[in-house]
């Protein structure tokens, strides 16, 4: 087969796989991210290696399927974002604060002596640590979005939080990293913090300001779908902005972007269209592509037992950390356990971290291997601990939800 064939073979491959396993997943009661997370350990090559089967012969074919998947988790936080508003989130600072910041603290603390007891360098305990501080909330707002709870005071609580944990664990690391290769910390803090103001302004300015105005000039133009291509256009500018500018991850800078563009009156339509291609095709080769990149079956005894604490001292601390976050800014305490094992997943944003320490010489491959499982592992039982949370309470209503600290 061409190059071309084989890559259209291997999408219709995951799509369906995807979607049938996502079925499967609801018919057990769990959500449907979960079957895809699994399906996509199945076709990785911890088990069938669909990217690498004896008929595919692009040696590109993996990394495209991976950059499709990213633009998948690019659209679901834009969603997510575009199903809030600013209000929502400023009304619920406080709790997302204490949960963001003290769901970085408690991790990193907690990974650091763990890296400790296990015999590492403090520096190398540290960035351990810092590991387990960083979060992903796209699977758990996925979960929420099927669990019909992400307009809750839960849900605004955890992607508040989750902002913050990402301002904190980026601050922490850059300062890691500037004392590690002996520069100024001070300075390099400084230079962050800068560059994270100077994108959050620009971002919410030009969101508030620009965004409606340049979408009805673009409505009443003869554009075909033009509201909808200029969204588009937006959800990249500002992932690309969050990573250049801000230093921040570009699933950050598209939750804002959906946060501004849920002001605007063609919220409506521009929901409607990016629902249907992100759900028809891009969110599922992002879930499928988490599992194609590892490769469990590799892992030796010592890097499982390994895996296995750090996966446990991770969840732990998250649970803690944002628990206790969650309860000082005055949530229920079956509330403060949704957000607080919402924000376990790790995700694309723990491997990111994983892969820069793992550049800068300061993981070698067993120890790198056992955060990857860690990964994995924590984003795998994210989507079944959340949707058990909520059974233990009765589901808060949007307009109680309304009134959080």
């Amino acid at each position: 087969m061409t190059p071309f064939l084989q890559f259209i073979f291997t999408l219709s491959a995951i799509i369906v796989a995807a979607k049938s396993a996502g079925y499967l997943s609801t018919r057990v009661g769990q959500p449907s991210v979960l079957g895809e997370l699994i399906v996509g350990l199945i076709l990785g090559p911890s088990l069938l290696d669909l990217t690498h089967s004896w008929f595919i012969t692009d040696p590109h074919l993996h990394e495209i399927i991976y950059e499709l998947g990213e633009l998948g988790v690019l659209l679901l936080m834009f969603i997510a974002g575009l199903e809030l508003h600013v209000s929502d989130l400023t009304r619920n600072t406080r709790v997302a604060a204490y949960s963001g910041i003290l769901g970085v603290a408690a991790p990193v603390g907690l990974g650091y002596a763990t890296g400790l007891l296990l015999g590492q360098p403090s520096n190398v305990a540290f960035f351990l640590g810092l590991s387990l501080g960083a979060t992903s909330v796209s699977i758990s707002a996925q979960t929420l979005i099927e669990l019909g709870v992400l307009r809750s005071r839960v849900g605004f609580t955890l992607l508040g939080a989750a902002v913050f944990d990402d301002i904190l664990v980026i601050l922490l690391l850059s300062l890691f990293l500037a004392i590690v290769s002996g520069g100024s910390g001070i300075l390099s803090i400084l230079l962050i913090i800068g560059k994270m103001i100077l994108f959050l302004s620009l971002s919410v300015g030009f969101g508030l300001w620009g965004l409606p105005r340049f979408t009805r000039f673009i409505k009443k133009l003869s554009i075909s779908q033009g509201p909808l291509s200029f969204a588009i256009v937006i959800i990249l500018i500002y992932g690309l902005a969050a990573e250049l500018i801000g230093g921040m991850a570009a699933i950050t800078g598209t939750f804002i972007a959906g946060l501004m563009f849920s002001r605007v009156p063609e919220k409506a339509v521009i929901e409607t269209g990016l629902r249907a291609i992100a759900y028809g095709f891009f969110v599922p080769i992002f879930f499928v592509s988490i599992g194609l990149g590892v490769n469990i079956s590799s892992l030796g005894v010592e890097v499982l037992w390994g895996a296995l604490l750090i996966s446990i001292v991770a969840i732990v601390g998250k649970v803690l950390g944002s628990g206790l976050g969650a309860r000082l800014g005055r949530l229920s305490w079956p509330e403060s356990l949704q957000v607080s094992v919402g924000m376990v997943s790790r995700g694309e944003v723990g491997l990111i971290v994983a892969q820069l320490g793992a550049s800068v010489g300061l993981l070698d491959d067993n120890t790198f291997s056992a955060i990857v499982a860690m990964v994995i592992l924590t984003t795998l039982v994210t989507p079944p601990l959340l949707r058990s949370s909520f059974k233990l309470t009765r589901l808060p209503n949007s307009s109680n939800s309304l009134e959080a600290n």
